[in-house]
């Protein structure tokens, strides 16, 4: 499980807004990766996919609401299609003793912003678009789980096609 967060980041960094979803358990069975191109590695249809099988550059119909939610699997879309996110980048957190939620959380928040100018052109602050990210609960933690995945969404509803370098 992991856990899927929103975040709404005002003009000066301290000032995290946090709006909570956790990201680990949709679905009670186990989902499938997803399904992609064996050449490219691009997702080619529609499915619910198993939350640990996103890359960077996949697209999900789904966005973030205000609730914490934990989720194991999400609904990824090829980014031609139209979609409500894409993820944007994607890290590691160093092994050893699970550091606590907030840690986990302050994390990634700062990852997410951080990478954010890189993908989109422009900085967060600057943006008109939104962002969340996925990242480990303590129990995907005692399974392995050191991820941070970072999404963008626009506010304005779906997209269709990547928004990299959309300095929006």
């Amino acid at each position: 499980m992991r856990t899927f967060t929103t975040r709404v980041v005002t003009p000066v960094l301290l000032a995290v807004a946090l709006v909570g979803v956790s990201g680990c358990g949709i679905l009670d069975q186990a989902a499938e990766p997803a399904v992609r191109d064996e050449t490219s590695g691009e997702i080619t249809e529609s499915s619910e996919a198993d939350v640990f099988s996103l890359k960077v550059g996949d697209c999900l119909d789904q966005q973030a609401d205000d609730e914490a939610t934990e989720v194991s699997s999400v609904p990824t879309v090829p980014c031609a299609e139209p979609h409500d996110s894409e993820a944007y980048a994607a890290t590691d957190l160093p092994e050893g003793d699970f550091p606590g939620d907030q840690s986990v959380t302050d994390s990634a928040d700062t990852f997410c912003y951080d990478e954010f100018a890189t993908f989109i052109g422009l900085s967060y602050d600057e943006s008109s678009l939104d962002l969340a990210s996925f990242y480990p609960t303590q129990e995907s933690w005692a399974e392995g789980d050191r991820e941070i995945m970072c999404f963008v969404s626009s506010p304005d509803g779906p997209v269709t096609g990547t928004l990299a370098a959309s300095a929006r």
